[in-house]
This record gives C-alpha cells, structure tokens and sequence, in this order.
C-alpha cells in the first residue's frame, strides 16, 4: 500500500514540478501506476472519464461562467459599485468598503473568485491608486474581497464538491451564505482598521485633486438614482438563488436562467454588449469551462484508482492511529489544506483531496456540508497566499505592482481570515443552521 501511495503522487508531484498542466498530471500518473500494478484493465479510464462527464449538476458550471462573464462585461459589476458608492459616502476606507460589498454582491452572480477579482478590482483598483491609497492594500483588499467568489452562492467550487461528495449543491450554496458573511464582515473590520492607521479616508487627497473632485462629483449621484440604475444588477442573485432556494428551478437550470437574465439585461437594458461581443464572451467562457470539465475528467480516474488501491481507507487508518480526537483531525486537515492551498488551484485541490479527506471526516460523525465549507474556505485563502494566489496575482497585475509588495498588507488580512476558518471548523452551527431551518 505505501508503495502505491509513493509511486502515484511521486509521479504526481514529479510532473507537476515539471510543469506538466494538472489535469494531464493526474491522468498520466493514475494510468503509470494503473499499468505497473496491471490489477485494473486500461479500459476504466475510458469509462470513468466519460461517466464523470455525464453529470446533470455539472452543467451549470460552463453556465454561471458565461453569466459572470456577459456581466461582467456587460456593465452589471460598474452599476454595482456605483450603488454601493452612493450608500457609503465619506467613511473611512470608503473605496475598501464598496470593494468588498461590490464583491459580495457580484460573487453571488458569477461564482468565481477570479472573476470577481477581475471586474470589480479592474473598476476600483484605479480609483485607489488615484486617492491615494497605497498599491499594495488596493490589490490585497480586491484581491482578498475577490476570495468570497468560492464561499458566496452559488459558487462553483461548491458545485464540483457537491459533485464529488455526493452533498446537496442546494444546501451547500444555503449553507455558504452564513460563512460568506462572516468573512465579509471580518474584511469591513480590517479595512476599517487599516484605513484608519494609514489616514485613507474616501479621495480628497490633494495630489490627487482633479481626479478626487471627478470622483466626488459621482458620489454626490442620489441613492435613488444609483439604485434604478442598478436594480436590474441587484435582481440577478434575489432570481438565481431565490428561485434556487424556493425550490422552483434547480442549480443547474438556474445557472441556464442567469445566462438568459444577463443577455437581455446587459444587450437591451444596459446595451453594453451587442452582436459583436458575445463571440469574444463566449469563447472565453469555453476556455475557462473546457480546462474546469477536463479536470474533473482526469480527477475523477484518478479519485478511482485511489478508491480501487484503497488508499483512502489506509489513510484514514493512519490518522486514526495517530489520533481519535475529531478537533486535532480537523485542526490537521486545516493545516493540510491551507498549504495545498498555497501551491494548487483551488478547483484541482477539490478534486483531487476531497475523495481522500471526505471518508476520514464521515467516520467521525462530520456532516459533509459542514466539511464542505471548511475546504473551500481554506482553499479560498490560497487564493491570496504565495506562491499560487492567483487572486492576488490578478489584483498586482491591476495596480501595475510585484507580486511581492502586496504580501505586507495580505498579513493582517489573513490573520484576520484565519480566525474566521478556525471559528467556522468549530462552530458548526453557523453552516448548518440555515440549511436545517429551512430543510426543516
């Protein structure tokens, strides 16, 4: 058994430091050790990729992609950030606030973190800058709002998890909404703290003063004016998840429901987009879909040959030799995943780790909704941890910073997200209140 073990993600780690693309990786090192073994004819990989693609729940993944794109590009995200402007006013860190609200709100349209980093960091990032605030916080605060993408409903990490456990996508999108809270609440705090030290207040800095008084002429648009404007923005995750959660459509065709939603709001109502976008929009959205859907696939032979090699009841065995107690369990797989975090996309940590993990935590009574939330908020992290964080990545790129000099005001934050994790890990509660409230 240990030799299997060594052999498969040796080979796994060994093309992944090569370079190999993930999914290639999984699928080479899952048939090298199925041919060397010679105990399960080729034919299964076939099959199980195949089977894996065959999955009603899986095709809302390529449909909330191309809704978060059309949106995005289609003027939702900017009208977004205007309402939010429009409440915030003059507090301290005002711009840090409408971020992570603005990002709250579109995480619960597109589902992806990434996405929300591009399009809301892309509108507020440069009015940042502009105000003085300093490169480095513009991108961690975007870049760590960007991370509510994976936790907010509906979320497409949750739906591969859901996938791949076997969990109710419905109870875990209800389930996120508590979590997806919480760390938004802990952002507000730190923003306001962090602002507060460095003295950025809303854009009245003075080496910035035409740019401030633009900007300042904007924040003086009425609330109702900025909130028709925005209405039709704020309609889409009250008619995605409310038709989810009233149990009129599900994930899947509420994800069909969201790309029609954005195509008429976005071309008739906006008229943002026209005829001669929508080829760009969706062959981006096929790209972005194509590398998730061939994951699964090479992901879900890979989690076989786990299954058929045992390899997740000798793991399981392992850790229960070591220790029975479920808080030091947990507190392991924590520190497990936040440094899975740090060197794998989240997607392909889901896939590959949840097969392995998901068997040891039901022998300790774990409810997997609640384990759900705990991988993905721990993987949410790597979003804006070296050296993957491609959260923090796309926020660099914006604010035309190293990668590096972001990493001082990324401390605190993480700090302050960590403290959520460890409270979500042992206080099931908050997961699984609302999904029992209203499962009755």
């Amino acid at each position: 058994m240990g030799t299997v073990i060594l052999l498969l993600f040796g080979i796994l780690i060994l093309l992944v430091c090569l370079q190999v693309p993930i999914a290639i990786a999984l699928a080479a090192s899952s048939l090298l050790v199925v041919l060397i073994e010679g105990s399960v004819p080729l034919t299964l990989f076939i099959q199980t990729s195949f089977s894996s693609m065959d999955s009603f729940p899986l095709i809302a993944i390529p449909f909330f992609i191309l809704a978060g794109d059309i949106m995005s590009r289609g003027g939702m995200a900017k009208r977004l950030v205007e309402f939010i402007q429009s409440m915030v006013g003059s507090l301290t860190g005002s711009l840090g606030i409408i971020t992570i609200i603005a990002s709250f709100i579109f995480a619960a349209i597109s589902g992806s973190g990434a996405a929300t980093v591009a399009s809301i960091g892309a509108i507020l990032i440069p009015y940042m800058l502009k105000s003085g605030y300093a490169p480095g916080y513009a991108a961690s605060i975007a870049a760590s709002a960007g991370g509510l993408g994976p936790i907010v409903p509906p979320s497409i990490v949750f739906i591969l998890y859901g996938v791949m456990s076997g969990t109710s996508i419905s109870d875990l999108f209800i389930a996120g909404i508590m979590p997806g809270i919480l760390v938004a609440v802990s952002l507000l705090i730190v923003n306001y703290l962090i602002c507060k030290r460095e003295g950025y207040g809303t854009v009245n800095h003075r080496v910035f003063a035409e740019t401030a008084a633009t900007f300042e002429e904007k924040q003086k648009v009425s609330f109702w004016k900025a909130l028709n404007e925005a209405k039709w923005a704020l309609l889409a995750p009250v008619l995605i998840l409310g038709g989810i959660y009233g149990g009129i459509v599900t994930p899947t065709e509420a994800a069909v429901v969201a790309v029609v939603y954005s195509l008429i709001i976005c071309t008739f109502f906006y008229r943002e987009i026209n005829l001669k976008n929508f080829l760009e929009i969706f062959l981006q959205s096929a790209r972005t879909s194509g590398s998730i859907l061939i994951f699964v696939s090479a992901a879900s032979f890979f989690g076989q040959v786990l299954s058929i090699e045992r390899i997740p009841q000798f793991l399981a065995d392992t850790i229960s030799g070591w220790t029975t107690n479920p808080l030091i369990i947990l507190l392991l797989i924590n520190i497990f995943l936040l440094i899975v975090g740090m060197f794998m996309e989240t997607i392909a940590a889901v896939l590959i780790f949840v097969p392995l993990l998901l068997p040891i935590v039901l022998a300790l009574g774990i409810d997997p909704i609640h384990f759900g939330m705990i991988v993905c908020l721990n993987l949410s992290l790597g979003l804006i941890t070296p050296p993957l964080g491609i959260n923090l990545f796309i926020g660099s790129n914006i604010a035309n910073i190293s990668f590096e000099k972001a990493l001082r005001y990324v401390v605190p934050i993480f700090g302050a997200l960590l403290v959520v994790l460890f409270i979500i890990t042992y206080i099931p509660s908050i997961t699984l209140f609302l999904p029992k409230l209203i499962g009755g």
